[in-house]
């Protein structure tokens, strides 16, 4: 973390310290290709040098800290999360960059991004305990959710010859997600001044709580179908997999007698790693993951048997 990059430069003096932000290194890539090391910083910055020459190329400055980066070499878009939530979509040139798209779909920070070359998705974590899966290459504006943590994410890697997730957490878990099924994009939640199911009003409707001289109902939202509902319509609890909901959510009492058992089906396979993790490396040629904890400990897991 302390604020700099190192560059191996030829000479008499093989290492030259070369300062790249005015505080702490969050995240370092090195662009074999492109021979470009790519890093952020806590001081809202996002750097790219030639590791050759070791001069700058241009640097783009972000609404908040860097803490996930990632990089397409055939397209030179990297791939940029920050403290705010939002991911950031940069087209990187030789001395200078320019702003493709941002996204933002997380209530917390990003805490991790993994990017698939070949089916052209990415993957961002956060603190607020989820995945999104962001379909860049094809049906542009696709997100799915996939909400199987009870903490912040922590990393995130792709099996592309199994089409396998793999995402690690400060719960402990490991847990890897079949992306080889037909997801389907949760709903956006609706707004209404009453149950939209039995037409209660909710407590800031005075007006029908008035005329109706009933006490107003606290709102809630069916995760199946977004519609805003009161509690006594939405009693019930269910998994939902292919929207990403591996854990029981709130449902509305209509959805939740349409959801079949197959649609119950697991999409996804939970391990407790039996540590806080802080960090992860897959290695898919071996199937290994290793994993670091707040425990001080370095886990090797042979993952083979579940990631095949």
């Amino acid at each position: 973390y302390w604020p700099s990059v190192f560059h191996t430069m030829p000479g008499e003096s093989s290492v030259q310290h070369r300062p790249s932000h005015q505080v702490g290194v969050t995240v370092v890539l090195f662009v074999l290709e492109m021979e470009w090391v790519l890093s952020t910083g806590q001081d809202k910055s996002f750097t790219w040098h030639c590791s050759e020459s070791g001069q700058q190329l241009g640097i783009y400055r972000t609404t908040a800290w860097v803490s996930g980066l990632q990089f397409d070499v055939e397209t030179r878009h990297a791939f940029v999360g920050d403290h705010s939530g939002q991911v950031t979509i940069l087209k990187l040139e030789q001395d200078n960059c320019s702003l493709v798209t941002t996204f933002k779909g997380h209530t917390g920070n990003v805490t991790a991004l993994c990017w698939d070359p070949v089916q052209r998705v990415l993957f961002s974590g956060s603190s607020d305990h989820s995945i999104i899966m962001w379909d860049i290459g094809g049906r542009k504006g696709t997100a799915i959710e996939l909400q199987g943590h009870n903490d912040k994410v922590q990393g995130l890697c792709y099996a592309p010859h199994t089409r396998q997730l793999i995402s690690c957490g400060s719960d402990g878990g490991i847990v890897i997600w079949n992306m080889d099924v037909t997801r389907q994009e949760t709903p956006e939640w609706l707004d209404s001044d009453s149950c939209q199911k039995c037409e209660q009003p909710f407590f800031w409707n005075f007006k029908q709580m008035w005329d109706s001289k009933k006490i107003g109902l606290r709102q809630h939202h069916c995760r199946k179908c977004g519609q805003a509902v009161c509690g006594k319509c939405s009693s019930k609890r269910s998994t939902i997999p292919l929207m990403g909901f591996e854990f029981e959510v709130r449902v509305c009492d209509s959805c939740h007698g349409s959801i079949t058992d197959e649609e119950r089906a697991p999409t996804a396979t939970f391990h407790d790693s039996k540590h806080s993790i802080i960090h992860m490396q897959y290695e898919p040629t071996r199937g290994w993951l290793l994993t670091s904890g707040t425990d001080k400990i370095i886990k090797l897991w042979d993952m083979t048997p579940v990631v095949s």
